[in-house]
């Protein structure tokens, strides 16, 4: 008997398992936060998750993104090594990936890139199975994390943005964001695993939350 997912089983039942098991989850960017969501869904047993960066890892990556401790490999061929299950995609995201991306197939969009225009593009294509990541960078107190509605967060520089940006393209739909309200401690790229590793676990939580609760409907 597999015992690898016997205590998820225990916790969500079989018919929930299962559900989760078959849901398709995309997450743009595997760093500090994209890493942990997908740590998290795969330890949870999603067996369809498709991961996209660009990016190589580097020294300054080791205090929070999972695999850094390969430095000058590219992340995603290291997260297939670690995670064989998954697809992924080696590609820099800009605005015209993003357009020309077909997000369909997808039940959830894990939004954990870096950039603004990329994420206001990400929101428009994606909105009804996006869930976003703003702003974990230059915090160090995890309690301060919330998931609210894209209009209803609150004391984070890059929410706003991303709800300014949005309004001018004169967008009114909603999506999830995973946001903390913590004043900024640094204005440089300072980082704490337990704040952008928190958020990647935040976000595995409601997707998993989100397909039990629609299992049981």
């Amino acid at each position: 008997m597999d015992l690898r997912y016997q205590r998820c089983k225990l916790l969500f039942g079989e018919e929930g398992f299962k559900k989760i098991q078959n849901i398709k989850v995309l997450i743009l960017g595997v760093g500090g936060v994209g890493s942990y969501a997908l740590d998290c869904l795969y330890r949870s047993g999603v067996s369809n998750i498709t991961v996209v960066d660009y990016d190589k890892f580097d020294t300054t990556n080791q205090n929070r993104q999972i695999g850094s401790e390969r430095v000058g490999e590219f992340k995603v061929d290291v997260l297939k090594e670690l995670y064989p299950k998954i697809e992924t995609i080696n590609q820099k995201m800009d605005i015209e990936w993003v357009r020309g991306f077909n997000f369909e197939p997808f039940d959830y969009v894990i939004d954990s890139a870096d950039t603004t225009p990329v994420k206001v593009e990400v929101a428009k294509r994606a909105y009804s199975k996006l869930i976003m990541s703003a702003g974990s960078a230059k915090r160090w107190d995890s309690s301060k994390i919330e998931v609210s509605s894209i209009w209803k967060t609150h004391g984070n520089a890059l929410a706003r943005k991303i709800r300014s940006e949005l309004r001018k393209a004169g967008f009114k739909k909603d999506f999830r964001v995973v946001f903390s309200f913590e004043e900024e401690k640094t204005k440089t790229n300072g980082s704490f695993v337990g704040v952008t590793g928190s958020f990647g676990l935040r976000i595995c939580s409601e997707v998993v939350r989100d397909t039990l609760e629609k299992s049981f409907k």
